[in-house]
């Protein structure tokens, strides 16, 4: 992972985000005695159509609860704690107990070494983060981040997020500092496959004509050229079905819950058996010239 090509002056833009981009972490960032404070923002996000599940009979909504298996009641996210099971025993860690650990409570993003980019495996980069300055002056993130253009380094950082410790890569991209959770050595696995220890002749005609193949298709990348076209497809599968009136009512497929904190679903209003029959009953009148004709025989699965 190398840094951007573009080295900005002192005084290019800092970047401030706006909109729907809000900040999940706010804290300092740390190298020696310089003290950059940020704040911290997800830079991705997941662009597919958002699924739930439904009960194919009438469309009601399937909902999963939170059942203590000792005593069968549904038990609300505020009174649900974390617990550490070795087989025989199992040991409750609350709230408090968890935000008790130091490494918890700290606010610190601490630059531990300066590394050559090229020596940070693509395998271990996980979740990526923009940083915002977080102070009156920015003066602090600009050297930062000229630093490691001109050094062509890669910072590696370590943090607490979301009780767990991290372990980071710091680079540039643009005018912004980017901050790449690493996975840890012991979560990547080693790649053990027998047939890699065979020994493979490959001749100078073979690498040739492959090398050919590859420049054929050699381009520079951009990634605004390609397309999710599952979820492409499946908004336009949503968007017929809107059109064709085959949707119920949303509210409809509600049943009515016990409290605001996940409680108990219980069953579906008699709106939502109304509101069925109702749509059966049109899709039936609306279908009725069919199944006058002799030639053609309804299927009695929709579609």
């Amino acid at each position: 992972m190398r840094p951007a090509d573009t080295t900005p002056s002192a005084s290019a833009p800092v970047p401030v985000f706006t909109g729907s981009m809000r900040s999940i972490w706010k804290g300092a960032l740390t190298f020696g005695l310089v003290n950059v404070p940020v704040k911290v923002y997800s830079a991705t996000e997941d662009h597919d159509v958002s699924l739930h599940q439904v009960h194919n009979a009438d469309g009601g909504r399937i909902r999963y609860q939170r059942i203590c298996e000792i005593d069968g009641e549904v038990v609300p996210y505020s009174d649900i704690d974390k617990a550490y099971d070795d087989g025989e025993q199992t040991v409750v860690l609350t709230k408090d107990d968890l935000a008790s650990l130091p490494s918890e409570r700290s606010r610190e993003i601490e630059v531990v070494e300066f590394v050559p980019s090229d020596q940070v495996d693509l395998l271990t980069l996980d979740k990526a983060y923009y940083l915002e300055p977080d102070s009156s002056s920015p003066k602090a993130y600009v050297l930062l981040r000229k630093t490691l253009e001109q050094t062509d380094r890669t910072a590696i950082v370590r943090f607490s997020l979301r009780q767990k410790t991290r372990l980071a890569a710091l680079r540039v991209r643009g005018d912004v500092l980017v901050l790449q959770t690493l996975l840890w050595a012991d979560e990547v696995r080693e790649a053990a496959f027998p047939a890699l220890d065979e020994s493979v002749r490959i001749s100078a005609k073979e690498l040739e004509m492959s090398a050919s193949l590859v420049d054929s298709f050699s381009k520079d990348f951009d990634p605004e050229e390609f397309t999710d076209e599952y979820q492409v497809e499946l908004r336009t599968l949503i968007d017929a079905k809107l059109e064709q009136g085959d949707a119920l009512d949303t509210d409809a497929t509600f049943g009515k819950a016990e409290d605001d904190d996940g409680g108990e679903v219980i069953d579906l209003m008699e709106a939502l058996r109304a509101s069925v029959e109702r749509s059966r009953a049109a899709r039936a009148e609306k279908d009725a010239p069919a199944k006058k004709a002799p030639a053609k025989k309804k299927s009695s699965k929709a579609s």
